[in-house]
Order: structure tokens, then C-alpha cells, then sequence
């Protein structure tokens, strides 16, 4: 490759970061022209050629990435002093290749409407609509608990391996997309991570690696949250990449599951959010609404909070912090606080449609 060539792909860059900026104004040419357009077959062409394979390929990939980084840094580190354009023109060239395939392939859905609007549902409530809907919420996460337990005291273990519940999760997608095609899921792709270890110390349960499409679910827990966590990280499949709206999208799945684990995960899981927005508008509201959860229920919640405080270090803030800032930078204004907005969503959503 000529060094011609070599500053138009390092400098391009610039011009790539101009465009995205740009399209990020036009949400709704966004939605028609890529996430309703050509991205569902750069999805179903990845999941086709990445799904069968019975590891993580996107895992591989990243760790042969870091190699060669490492590699790279090792042996052009005089270069930084020496010929320091060369330096950082081969940086550049890889951060281009990267930006631009980490947007073709999935990154512009940041840029879609927000789902209230896809699903022509309101984003404000009251404090009243909280409590009403929360409340009802818990009649709901009691009685399926009960019925998979017998005992309010008793918490839920599933019964279904880590592989069984990857291949349950499609099944609540077909239920919700016969009404709404935008929740369309197939072929399927979704994987344990080979960094499970990794994203415990960073404190994340899953993630979607853009390159490859593939879903990737932190494996070293199987707790009551796993079937929703699963259906979560196949919404960001399917284009949602806003961390609440996958949230939602993976409650709405895992709760139009036939199997009433996956119902239970689902409501209990967002029962969590919902029950975390009260304490923060009304602390009296909160312990009335508390004392009417299944005791059972709330030992699934401490089973999960003690795995995770097993884990926590000096780093995992940073971690945090870099996902929030990655968040900021594509689109989510608020960070990781976006992932209160879910409870909008619900509330919202089911105002529309009742339980």
C-alpha cells in the first residue's frame, strides 16, 4: 500500500466522524434507510455465518486483536520518537477501520428514534402511575413465584442449563413479533462469553460484540436474571442499542415466554427498577410496597447482589465509567443512568396495554 494511500485511510477518520454526526441528525432516515433497511441483513448474514459455531467467534477475535496490538506496540515504540506521523498514522488507520466497521455493522442504531415513539407511547409518568403500575407488578412476580415454588419464602433456581435457556430465548421473540415485526429474531446467535471471568471484575452481565453480531452472556452465574438477560442482549441484536430499550425489549420477551421462568425473570427483574424509582420519588410508599413482595422474590434479589459483592474491586469503577462515557459518546445523553428509563417504558407501555 502506497503512503498515499496509507494518510487517506489514516485521515479518513475525521471525515467518517463528520458523517456520523451529520446522520445522527436525521433519525428517521436512520431507521428507514439502515436499521429498517440494510441492517437486519448485515445482522442475519452474521448470525448465519457466526451462530453455529458453538464459541464465542467475536471473543477470538478480540483476543487476537490484543495480541497484535501488543505486538505492534512493542515493536514500533522507538517509532513514537523517531517517526512519530508513522506511529500514529498506523493507530489511525485501525481506529478508521474499526469506526467505520463498528457503525456499518451495528453502531448507527444509536442514532434510531427512541422506541416510545416506535411504539407511539408516551416517555413521562406520574408518581401515581408508578406506584399503580408497580403494585400490580408485584400481584404479578408473586403469583408466577408462587406457582413455581409453592412457598413465599422460597427462592427460584432454574432448573435449565445456560444452552437450554439460549435456546428457549427465541421463543419469546416469535410470540412478540407476530404483533410488532420490528422484534424479529432469526436465526439465532447467542453465546456464553470466553471473558465471563473478565466482565464479572468489571461488574457486566453481557454484551454484544458489534464485529461479529454474536450475543455474549456472562456465564458464571445462573440465577433467576439469566433468561432475561439472554433476551436482553438478543434486542441489541436486532438493532436496539440503548442499554433501556434492550431492557424493555428483553422483558417483553422474556415475559410473552410460554415457560413461566422466563416469565418470572422478566417480571422480577423489572420489579428491581421499578421498586429502586419508588425509593427514590417516596421512601413511605417504598417499605409499603416492599412489605408486599414474596420473600422468596427478595432472596432472589440478594442471592444475585452477593455474587456480584464477591467481585467488586478497585477497578470496576473504572470500568463504569469508560462504558459511560462510550454510552455519552453514541447517543446516550445520560450514560448508564439511561437505564432508569426503562421504568418510562413500562409504565408507559402498559398503560396502552394492560396486564
Amino acid at each position: 500500500m502506497s503512503e498515499k494511500m496509507k494518510n487517506i485511510l489514516a485521515l479518513s477518520i475525521i471525515l467518517q466522524v463528520i458523517t456520523v454526526k451529520l446522520l445522527a441528525l436525521a433519525p428517521e432516515f436512520i431507521e428507514k434507510y439502515y436499521s429498517n433497511g440494510i441492517y437486519p441483513f448485515i445482522s442475519a448474514g452474521f448470525r448465519y455465518a457466526f451462530g453455529w459455531v458453538p464459541f464465542s467467534v467475536g471473543d477470538v477475535f478480540y483476543t487476537l486483536a490484543g495480541i497484535f496490538v501488543f505486538r505492534f506496540l512493542i515493536r514500533n515504540t522507538r517509532c513514537l520518537f523517531r517517526r512519530p506521523w508513522y506511529f500514529l498514522r498506523e493507530i489511525l488507520i485501525v481506529l478508521s477501520f474499526a469506526y467505520f466497521s463498528f457503525h456499518l455493522f451495528w453502531g448507527m442504531n444509536y442514532y434510531r428514534p427512541p422506541l416510545h415513539q416506535t411504539l407511539d407511547i408516551g416517555s413521562k409518568y406520574t408518581t401515581e402511575e408508578l406506584l399503580s403500575f408497580t403494585e400490580k407488578l408485584i400481584n404479578r412476580t408473586n403469583n408466577i413465584h408462587q406457582k413455581l415454588t409453592d412457598n413465599d419464602s422460597v427462592l427460584v433456581k432454574l432448573p435449565y442449563s445456560r444452552r437450554e435457556i439460549y435456546d428457549m430465548s427465541v421463543l419469546g421473540y416469535r410470540e412478540i413479533s407476530s404483533e410488532n415485526p420490528h422484534f424479529s429474531y432469526a436465526p439465532e446467535s447467542i453465546k456464553s462469553s470466553l471473558f465471563s471471568l473478565p466482565l464479572t471484575y468489571m461488574g457486566y452481565s453481557g454484551y454484544l460484540n458489534p464485529f461479529t453480531n454474536e450475543a455474549q452472556v456472562n456465564s458464571l452465574q445462573l440465577d433467576y436474571r439469566y433468561p432475561l438477560i439472554s433476551c436482553h442482549e438478543e434486542a441489541h441484536q436486532i438493532g436496539f442499542s440503548a442499554e433501556n430499550e434492550a431492557n424493555f425489549i428483553g422483558y417483553l420477551a422474556a415475559t410473552a415466554n410460554k415457560d413461566p421462568y422466563f416469565k418470572f425473570s422478566g417480571y422480577a427483574y423489572m420489579l428491581r427498577y421499578c421498586l429502586n424509582e419508588v425509593y427514590r420519588r417516596d421512601r413511605e410508599a417504598f417499605a409499603r410496597l416492599k412489605e408486599q413482595v414474596h420473600r422468596g422474590i427478595l432472596k432472589n434479589y440478594e442471592e444475585a447482589a452477593m455474587f456480584w459483592s464477591k467481585y467488586e474491586n478497585p477497578a470496576e469503577p473504572v470500568f463504569k465509567n469508560t462504558f459511560n462515557a462510550y454510552l455519552k459518546a453514541n447517543n446516550q445523553t445520560d450514560g448508564i443512568k439511561t437505564y432508569s428509563y426503562v421504568v418510562a417504558l413500562l409504565v408507559n407501555y402498559h398503560k396502552k396495554y394492560p396486564f
